[in-house]
């Protein structure tokens, strides 16, 4: 399977302490099978960084060997999703043994939906408790959104195999 990573540079490996923390799925390192995805992440990126250049990395990934690692898949945008996703972006969470985190890396890799700034407006309403959960579910079940593969492990990443880069022109 052939997954790509926006970026504002070339990365051939992957140094999962260069990751960012409390994103969606965790710390990790996030790739998407959609093109364009990537594509605008990179030069999203790349306007946050002066004089980047925005990349477009691309991998391929042994999906066939996905069985050796724990994994955690979210196939569509349900309550377990977003609170996933809430729980892994509180720097204040703390319950590791909640299999709904993976603030300590519990899986190897997540698959899953990307919660857009219109999902993180949803969440900002439920976690202010103005929004209950199951109205949470309700408003998630509509929602296009993007796929994304995170991929947490050093035994994940060596699923991966570097292809190739190229400059994303703006």
């Amino acid at each position: 399977m052939i997954l790509y990573h926006g970026s504002y540079l070339e990365v051939r490996v992957p140094d999962l302490s260069k990751c960012k923390k409390y994103k969606d799925f965790g710390q990790g390192f996030y790739l998407t099978t959609l093109v364009d995805q990537a594509k605008e992440w990179s030069k999203k990126v790349s306007r946050r960084n002066l004089n980047a250049i925005p990349t477009l990395n691309v991998f391929e990934f042994d999906d066939s060997r996905m069985p050796e690692l724990n994994t955690l898949t979210f196939d569509d945008p349900t309550g377990e999703w977003g609170l996933f996703i809430i729980n892994n972006r509180d720097a204040n969470f703390t319950n590791d043994d909640d299999k709904l985190s993976n603030q300590n890396n519990k899986y190897d890799l997540v698959h899953g939906l990307v919660a857009n700034d219109d999902i993180s407006a949803i969440f900002e309403t439920f976690m202010l408790g103005v929004l209950p959960i199951e109205e949470l579910k309700n408003a998630l079940k509509y929602k296009k959104l993007n796929d994304q593969y995170s991929f947490h492990t050093k035994r994940a990443l060596n699923l991966l195999t570097f292809i190739k880069s190229e400059t994303i022109h703006v």
